[in-house]
């Protein structure tokens, strides 16, 4: 069906959010959240009756968004796989010592099929939360899994020319690598570099008609919800599928995957919004072909394991770039920011990570310094104190990073100055923001040595007068005379792993 021919949905008729151009999301594990819900209240809880009080603790943050991760009809073929798979097993015990079978539910981006799971409660169970979240003027953001599906979705069975194939031979030398159903030989999904997911269908990114049935499946989707955060997004691109599947998939077409999907899409819902999983250096390249936030997974790999100089870099790209990036330092995906990151560091990466430019992503489980990484199999997870000097702390900085400076402002990466003997300037990072009257200055030390240098600040009108610079994460205040500040730069000493978020006033 050609776009021109697509029915109006229903759907569009409902009073969704617009996402801001510097949001702030918050990533929820639904079927887990949803169970430790019906614990607390003593009753089930879906989607359709979360207590009003659950949705006003989470826009007490100022969250732009919630991303309900999960909450597609799962995969019975792709539960028993895992339940049949000793090295998952064993990655949910040692996550959960005392699981259960029911703790264990398949993964969600094993999907059967695009409906709202009835567990959960369905697709009006969906609109009700939707509704919530938009009462209180946060948008909603679900999954979409581009490059593969359970192997018991619909689509093998009416539509099997929407999957790469193999031959009967294939099977029998390499069953790791594809499956049988009825009389076809199909290929399990998998990247370029690594051994093929076990329990899902690879699809095949050059198949026109699979394009087609994707922007249905994403128009409707577009109808329940505000923006999709799309799995594994640069695996679509066609130089990387060639590159994994080679003449299996055929000709490659004239147009990119996603430079035909999203514009279909947008037809529609000018509003719906794209979020990239990406990796491998192809954030641009992503960015590109529509998407309007990747993941920026090179911030987060150099906070952990490069020196400030690496990161200054990374900050150096054009303001363009960076404010299309997803900046998070925990995500499903990755071990816990409580554990990963110890100490004060912990608070630094975190000062880091979500005072720049671009969209900003917190996970469930984040503010209560929870240390155990759960895999996405399981509904349930080891009870864990929380650590209320960490969520107090996350609750300031969520709420100074909507200030009009770092919403609406101008960024800027500033220069950093020491002396001939002292060179530790080198082990900080600096920025700034401005939105009329409202500045922010923010250091940060990525070592482990007490560090000193003098910042470099863009504001002629400094000149002049003295200024306060508040540190708005515990009210130390400094006092510095502009024309100094303008001339020398502005002085800092931090601890290791220490931090300044300032207003300058």
């Amino acid at each position: 069906m050609s776009p021109a021919a697509r029915p109006v949905r229903a759907e569009q008729k409902v009073s969704g959010i617009v996402l801001p151009p510097r949001p702030a999301i918050y990533e929820i594990n639904t079927r887990l959240w949803l169970r430790e819900l019906s614990r607390q209240y003593g009753r089930p809880i879906t989607l359709a009756n979360v207590p009003g009080e659950v949705w006003d603790a989470i826009a007490g943050f100022r969250f732009d968004a919630v991303w309900l991760m999960g909450v597609w009809q799962p995969s019975p073929a792709g539960l028993a796989i895992v339940l049949a798979r000793q090295s998952w097993l064993a990655l949910c015990s040692a996550a959960l010592p005392d699981m259960r079978p029911e703790d264990i539910a398949g993964s969600p981006y094993c999907v059967r099929n695009y409906e709202t799971d009835q567990a959960l409660g369905g697709r009006d169970g969906l609109a009700k939360a939707r509704a919530e979240l938009a009462e209180r003027g946060m948008a909603l953001i679900l999954d979409f899994v581009p490059n593969h599906v359970a192997f018991d979705h619909p689509w093998l069975d009416s539509h099997p020319d929407y999957f790469i194939h193999g031959t009967a031979d294939e099977l029998a030398a390499a069953p790791e690598e594809f499956f049988k159903t009825g009389d076809q030989i199909i290929a399990r999904g998998r990247e370029p570099s690594f051994a093929s997911w076990p329990d899902v269908a690879q699809l095949n990114a050059f198949n026109p008609d699979l394009r087609a049935a994707v922007v249905e499946t994403l128009l409707d989707i577009a109808g329940q919800a505000d923006g999709v955060r799309c799995d594994m997004a640069m695996l679509m691109v066609t130089e990387v599928f060639t590159r994994t599947w080679g003449e299996r998939a055929g000709p490659p077409p004239k147009e990119e995957y996603w430079r035909e999907i999203i514009p279909a899409v947008r037809e529609q819902y000018p509003d719906f919004r794209f979020i990239a999983e990406v990796y491998w250096d192809m954030e641009w390249q992503i960015q590109q072909q529509g998407f309007d936030f990747c993941y920026d997974k090179l911030l987060y790999d150099r906070l952990i394991h490069a020196p400030a100089a690496s990161v200054r870099e990374h900050l150096s790209a054009d303001i363009t770039y960076q404010d299309h990036l997803l900046r998070f330092i925990e995500n499903h995906d990755e071990p816990r920011a409580a554990s990963l990151f110890r100490a004060g560091r912990a608070l630094t990466a975190a000062v880091a990570t979500y005072t720049l430019p671009g969209a900003k992503l917190f996970y469930q489980g984040q503010f209560e310094g929870y240390t155990t990484h759960i895999p996405v199999f399981l509904t349930r997870r080891p009870d864990e104190p929380p650590d209320r000097a960490l969520f107090a702390f996350y609750r300031r900085l969520v709420n100074e990073i909507q200030k009009p400076a770092l919403r609406e402002g101008h960024w800027l990466l500033c220069a950093l100055n020491g002396w001939p003997d002292n060179t530790s300037y080198n082990n900080l990072a600096a920025w700034c923001w401005q939105a009329g009257d409202d500045r922010r200055v923010i250091v940060v030390n990525l070592s482990g040595s007490t560090s000193q240098a003098r910042v470099q600040l863009p504001w002629p009108d400094l000149a002049g007068q003295n200024w306060l610079f508040v540190d708005v994460m515990d009210e130390t205040t400094y006092e510095w005379n502009g024309d100094e500040v303008l001339n020398m730069g502005l002085y800092v000493e931090l601890a290791p792993w220490g931090h300044h978020f300032f207003a300058v006033r």
